[in-house]
């Protein structure tokens, strides 16, 4: 959870969206001011969330790719599906591209809209096969509407760029910079903020962590957020590398000239996927998911999250707190294949100022069934204190107000993500499924109730939203960040 450079809004203009239409509300429709995290691609004060469908087919190119756009609204939401054959997106579908691979957002062209940068990593440019490139789709008054490239700064050097992406202000001057990894490399390029409409950064450098020996993966994830309380934001950078048993984790501090390996931390195993202050002492912290993790019960693939909390000295000397389905408080129990912490984010989820924890267990099996998926949230502690197990709540697609049902497969949990879709001041919860109806995929978007449930009048199916069911679009299996 970390800053996009957008100006917070105390209100909001009177309408809703639905169905694609603008229309007139009666009474009041003041949203509440959005969070500096959020999304607000046409700036109505409420906020917007990108899914991805990278492995959609388009236009009968297989895993072509789209992302599908929610657009937040007081009682309603408008979705609208992008890919590269929509009118004004650089490029066309073809087969392989995986479009929407990665997603990061934030108001590159300072025009007071938040505007999306989408990877397509399997783009084949020239002769140069699986090359990568990443477009960034510009914000507007009715939402996101056309694009531009960003030139790949070293096109001959490594492939697959685009393939993780993320947004900060690195060496706080005021201007969104735009991190860019690619496969096989260690190597990420920072374009300096300040870009224009053709997709020209004020700038570039690179930056290159100590995360890749040549046999493992490169730069799985990058993730940014204050973690040493000095007001610029770092870059923490998630790979592979074989001599680190394929996972290694840095934190590179921000600085006068960006992120920086100056002070670079090695950081513990685990997938990075969120960072954010969840004990309010201004540094922020770092939250992993250890799916593989046996936890304490010795399940395989049990799994456990852990967050590192931020200190003056960085986030590798700072306490850690870990969590289990086994520790006290936590509903369910650790068991096979669980793969708890696959997917976490972080958000004011009850409305209490609070950061919260939910965390996606897309193997947990229920009764009658497998891998059919749970999501947990824990919520942050009355004192401040971080995040606790009291209170704590999960639940499936059989839980009431959450549509469908629980079926073999669905990996309910696969992807999660918190926004105030509907402004009022409660974070919702956005839960992929990828396996849902056979491998096309869903996300449901449940509102915060007052009482603590999550209710949704209806799943978000490819379906509804122009996506092919041709092959496994995998819908939901990635949330804009």
């Amino acid at each position: 959870m970390h800053p996009r450079l957008r100006l917070a809004l105390a209100t909001a203009t009177t309408v809703a969206l639905t169905g694609g239409l603008l229309t007139a509300v009666a009474g009041p429709a003041a949203a509440a001011p959005l969070a500096a995290s959020d999304a607000d691609f046409n700036d109505d004060g409420y906020a917007d969330v990108a899914v991805s469908a990278s492995a959609a087919t388009v236009a009968g190119h297989a895993a072509a790719g789209q992302i599908v756009v929610i657009y937040g609204g007081r009682s309603t939401t408008r979705k609208v599906a992008i890919s590269q054959n929509t009118a004004g997106v650089p490029g066309s579908a073809e087969k392989e591209d995986r479009f929407g691979g990665d997603t990061a957002y934030g108001d590159f062209d300072k025009d007071g809209y938040d505007d999306l940068a989408v990877g397509a990593l399997g783009e084949d440019l020239g002769s140069d096969k699986d090359g990568g490139t990443v477009i960034i789709l510009w914000g507007s008054a009715s939402g996101l509407k056309g694009g531009s490239t960003v030139v790949d700064p070293r096109p001959t050097k490594h492939d697959r760029f685009g393939r993780a992406l993320e947004a900060a202000d690195f060496d706080k001057d005021g201007r969104v910079d735009l991190a860019i990894a690619s496969r096989d490399s260690a190597t990420v390029d920072v374009l300096r903020g300040g870009f224009n409409r053709s997709a020209k950064p004020a700038g570039r450098y690179t930056v290159t962590p100590a995360i890749f020996d040549g046999a493992g993966d490169g730069v799985q994830n990058l993730h940014s957020g204050d973690a040493n309380g000095d007001g610029r934001e770092d870059l923490i950078v998630n790979g592979y590398s074989k001599s680190d048993g394929y996972n290694a984790n840095y934190w590179l501090p921000g600085s006068s000239r960006g992120a920086t390996t100056s002070g670079a931390q090695k950081l513990p195993a685990g997938i990075i996927t969120d960072i954010g202050d969840t004990n309010h002492d201004g540094f922020q912290d770092i939250v992993f998911g250890i799916n593989w993790d046996s936890g304490i019960s010795g399940s395989a693939l049990g799994g456990r999250v852990m967050i590192a909390k931020g200190t003056r000295s960085g986030p590798a000397h700072g306490q850690r707190q870990s969590f289990t389905q086994n520790t006290p408080g936590v509903p369910g129990g650790s068991e096979k294949a669980d793969s708890f912490g696959t997917e976490l984010d972080l958000g004011d989820v009850n409305g209490d100022k609070r950061l919260d924890l939910v965390i996606g267990a897309p193997g947990e099996d229920l009764s009658g069934g497998k891998d059919q998926g749970t999501v947990t949230v824990l919520y942050g502690a009355a004192n401040g204190s971080g995040i606790s197990t009291v209170g704590a709540r999960s639940f499936s697609q059989n839980t009431p107000g959450v549509p469908n049902s629980d079926e073999t497969g669905d990996f309910f949990g696969s992807d999660v993500h918190v926004d105030d879709l509907d402004g009022d001041g409660r974070g919702d919860v956005l839960v992929g499924a990828v396996g849902e109806d056979g491998g096309n995929g869903a996300v449901y978007a449940l509102r915060s109730q007052t009482n603590g449930t999550f209710t949704s009048p209806a799943g978000i199916y490819v379906t509804s939203v122009g996506v092919s069911t041709a092959g496994s679009p995998r819908l939901g299996n990635n949330f804009s960040d």
